[in-house]
């Protein structure tokens, strides 16, 4: 019974994933609405920098923040 009510639910899943795919329509984004105003594209450089590499450097300064703060409580500890 588990595995009928299971299969009914994953095709209800897909079949609503489905159709919104085909509801939506990305060839919509290309007409320009009034008031659109946007601005300039970025560069290659200014994309890896915002997607790639900020990320990173965030990530390992809160990882050194968590290090270090560990690292303060372990010698409180065993002072």
């Amino acid at each position: 019974m588990d595995k009928k009510n299971a299969l009914r639910a994953g095709a209800l899943a897909s079949g609503t994933t489905l159709m919104m795919l085909l509801m939506s329509s990305p060839a919509l984004a290309l007409n320009r609405d009034d008031g659109d105003d946007p601005g300039p594209g970025l560069s290659v450089i200014d994309t890896l920098g915002l997607y790639v590499v900020a990320p990173i450097v965030l990530f390992l300064v809160i990882a050194g923040l968590v290090m270090v703060g560990d690292k303060t409580r372990k010698q409180e500890k065993q002072g």
